[in-house]
């Protein structure tokens, strides 16, 4: 008797372990399935030269061109593990050759005449607004810039600050400057760090800085080098640009932006 009872308290928590073990199988089946999940950052790359004339030295009308197009291909093609979640990035490019132009959302207002704060509700032209609302609709920023005067391009400062610091807040940027120097432009990325973070768009701690761009890249942005152990700048610094922007999104969603 005392046998059979043993038999059927045996078989009793052997149902229980093979119960509590497929419940475990699934929740971790689903945590699998979370983990493979992918978020989609939303990254505006603002580029900072507006130049248009070949030096008369020889060489591109714009050097940048070549950095651009490496940026846009990396983030293209860039898809990183972060916590548990895959991140990939939506990208838009804000370009002062096409914004300042005839038919661009700051079209004819490079001095920054014609703020887009500075117009009643609904008076701003309709693609002002529209390039209002990408901006403030980004997760995060990327800076592709030369230096002018060791500073900051004019063209960048005014594409940028058209739009007031409430639509850049709470999010993250990171820096790329470039150069036909040995510098890569670095003094024009200490001049961008206050000037982002007094936008609200703090940038992060790594840079990336290339100089002999027209060494480094073909016209569309390939590198001549793909061994160049400078090209390992964009990815450690996109890295804590993702990294920043999933943060900053999560608690977001969580707690709301922080009260103004």
């Amino acid at each position: 008797c005392c046998s059979a009872n043993s038999s059927a308290l045996l078989s009793q928590n052997e149902r229980c372990a093979f119960t509590t073990s497929l419940h475990s199988h699934i929740h971790s089946s689903q945590r699998g399935c979370w983990i493979m999940a992918t978020k989609t950052i939303k990254t505006v790359v603002f580029m900072g030269s507006a130049r248009d004339i070949a030096p008369p030295w020889g060489g591109d009308s714009r050097a940048g061109t070549r950095m651009l197009k490496h940026v846009q291909s990396v983030l293209a093609s860039r898809e990183t593990k972060i916590g548990e979640e895959n991140v990939k990035h939506e990208v838009t490019v804000f370009d002062p050759l096409e914004v300042f132009c005839q038919g661009g959302a700051l079209e004819g207002d490079g001095e920054l005449k014609s703020p887009h704060f500075f117009f009643g509700q609904g008076q701003a032209p309709p693609k002002m607004d529209a390039m209002r609302d990408v901006i403030k609709a980004a997760d995060c920023y990327v800076i592709v810039t030369a230096e002018y005067n060791h500073s900051i391009p004019p063209a960048l400062s005014s594409m940028m600050g058209h739009f007031g610091g409430s639509n850049y807040a709470t999010k993250p940027s990171g820096i790329v400057t470039y150069s036909p120097s040995p510098w890569g432009g670095c003094r024009a990325a200490m001049a961008l760090r206050p000037f982002l973070s007094e936008l609200g768009c703090l940038p992060v701690s790594k840079l990336a800085h290339f100089p002999d761009v027209g060494g480094m890249f073909e016209a569309d942005g390939t590198p001549k080098d793909p061994e160049h152990r400078m090209l390992k700048q964009l990815p450690n610094m996109l890295n804590e640009l993702e990294w920043m922007a999933i943060a900053m999104m999560n608690m977001k969603e969580k707690a709301g932006p922080p009260p103004s």
